[in-house]
């Protein structure tokens, strides 16, 4: 039981795929940013997973999935920092993120 629980701690921490737009422009700049997209990704999965604790964001899954359950999900839900610096990244990079 326990290595299950430590393998979905730590794969959790990296399963966010953004959907991005690359037809589209987010209005701040007169050109398609779209050409740099597999760059950017690739920048913002780094500064994400350098910025965030694997240990950290495990206990948030567990908490949302297992600790809310048991307590009829009175307790409030606990976000994930990695999808929110991966989008905020990309969106600060001129790219229209959907999800």
């Amino acid at each position: 039981m326990k290595k299950w629980l430590c393998l979905i701690i730590f794969v959790q921490g990296c399963a966010y795929n953004p959907v991005v737009d690359t037809a589209g422009r987010s209005g701040t700049f007169n050109e398609s940013k779209a050409v740099e997209l597999t760059n950017d990704l690739q920048h913002c999965k780094t500064l994400a997973k350098d910025n965030t604790n694997e240990i950290v964001e495990g206990s948030k899954y567990v908490w949302n999935y297992y600790v809310r359950p048991s307590v009829l999900w009175l307790a409030p839900k606990m976000d994930y920092d990695y999808p929110k610096i991966y989008k905020m990244c990309l969106n600060n990079r001129g790219h229209s993120v959907l999800n």
